[in-house]
């Protein structure tokens, strides 16, 4: 009877070990396993271009700002066609690159020039895909293609009020598909009602069935009031929590009710009017990361905090200085790695990648990428390195503890332009998607 209780528990020990080296290779939202942008994968290139140490690249049918997820096998990304007015969910190879499925989910490309309506990135827990459209449609498919549910959020729950074409990023997490829209409170260029409401909305992943929705008021004003970032769980003390930043202030919910735990803010005291807020947030040491728009400060709160804490300032553990100490972000989410922050300023003159202690807010480092070009993506953290693509699709190594530029090389195309999408890293490669070809970069 011992003999066969050891078996069994070393059958389960392998089991588990397998499981969770499975899922450590795995990416399956746009800021990775951790939620921070971060992973631990090693022995990953410094060096590639278009023709060194790329494992396959195949053309995607237009431009997105999707970050692929990676789960197991399979590689999922968005894609829009502007001629044919074409949104699609795919499915590639991981190991080949080969197509496995695509699947046409809504008609349309954007709303104006500045993006398109595949700039969500799909999310994946291992059992189902989901993908979203700034049109408002939701479609989820089994890992075989199948496509189980779809349905437009701007039907059920009314049309969005944005001045701009509305992006966030589904969230699976502990078995719901968290959704959120953070929007105006009045008609945008006749777009909504008068009477809209922000909300956060929770589903079953497998089947679409809302769960709850809990509406997010907020003291913000017109513009400032939409948000084009992304949920993040976040667990502290015992406590988890989603986390959702916009409308001038950051606040923490209950996953099961959606219940607002807390709230702070905000970056914006004076309520200008037109701080729309894009950067998600992001937590390390203790510590919960709201990023003002704009070249305002970046302010670290403190985790665990309680009901209202906005007129509390002991509640802030830090706040930088915006432009004037260069860390700041108007687009790009900070990413946490190796016990640091690194936070990307990429719309002025000098595009400043800074290094941040998370209990001071000092910049250890601060590195001018010197690039002519825009970084509307976010930066990635993995074997010592970070990992960043500019507009033009020219993507940045540089060394984590450093700051150096350890590489630089052009994987876009003459005249590209608008390429905003994040790194991934998934089973030892690194996935580039440039506006019109996803690379698979490693080792050879």
């Amino acid at each position: 009877m011992i003999m066969k209780m050891t078996k069994t528990m070393l059958l389960g020990a392998a089991l588990g070990l397998s499981m969770a080296g499975a899922q450590a290779g795995d990416w399956g939202n746009w800021r990775g396993p951790n939620y921070d942008g971060s992973t631990d994968a090693k022995n990953l290139p410094t060096k590639f271009s278009k023709t060194e140490n790329v494992l396959w690249s195949v053309k995607m049918d237009g431009p997105s700002a999707a970050t692929p997820v990676i789960w197991g096998d399979n590689v999922f990304v968005s894609s829009s066609n502007q001629e044919k007015e074409r949104l699609s969910a795919n499915c590639y190879d991981r190991k080949t690159g080969a197509l496995k499925w695509s699947h046409q989910v809504a008609r349309g490309f954007r709303q104006d020039n500045r993006s398109n309506y595949a700039s969500p990135s799909p999310v994946t827990d291992g059992q189902v895909v989901t993908f979203f459209y700034g049109g408002g449609e939701l479609a989820t498919f089994n890992m075989d293609g199948d496509k189980l549910w779809e349905l437009n959020l701007q039907k059920k729950h009314g049309e969005f009020a944005f001045l701009w074409t509305f992006s966030t990023s589904p969230l699976i997490h502990d078995g719901v598909l968290y959704m959120q829209v953070l929007q105006r409170d009045t008609k945008v260029s006749g777009r909504g009602s008068d009477d809209n409401r922000s909300y956060l909305l929770a589903l079953d992943p497998k089947t679409g069935n809302q769960l709850w929705k809990h509406y997010r008021p907020a003291k913000a004003r017109s513009e400032s009031l939409e948000a084009f970032s992304t949920p993040m769980p976040f667990s502290h003390n015992g406590r988890d929590e989603i986390v959702i930043v916009g409308g001038d202030c950051l606040t923490g919910h209950d996953p099961k009710t959606g219940k607002e735990l807390w709230r702070w803010g905000t970056w914006n005291p004076s309520r200008i009017g037109h701080w729309r807020l894009v950067p998600s947030p992001v937590a390390g040491k203790g510590v919960l990361l709201a990023c003002g728009p704009k070249g305002a400060p970046v302010f670290a709160i403190k985790a665990g905090a309680k009901g209202d804490v906005s007129e509390d300032k002991s509640s802030i553990a830090w706040h930088s200085e915006g432009r004037r100490d260069q860390v700041t972000s108007d687009v790009s989410t900070p990413l946490f790695y190796q016990g640091n922050f690194y936070v990307l300023y990429g719309e002025g003159r000098d595009k400043i990648l800074s290094c941040v202690d998370p209990k001071s807010g000092k910049a250890k480092w601060a590195t001018d990428l010197e690039s002519r070009s825009l970084f509307r993506g976010s930066p990635t953290g993995a074997d010592g390195k970070l990992y960043v693509q500019n507009h033009a699709g020219t993507v940045h190594v540089i060394d984590a503890k450093s700051g150096k530029v350890l590489h630089k090389t052009n994987m876009g195309e003459p005249g590209d332009d608008q390429t905003r999408a994040t790194i991934a890293v998934a089973h030892g490669n690194l996935f580039i998607r440039t506006n019109s070809r996803l690379y698979c970069i490693g080792k050879s």
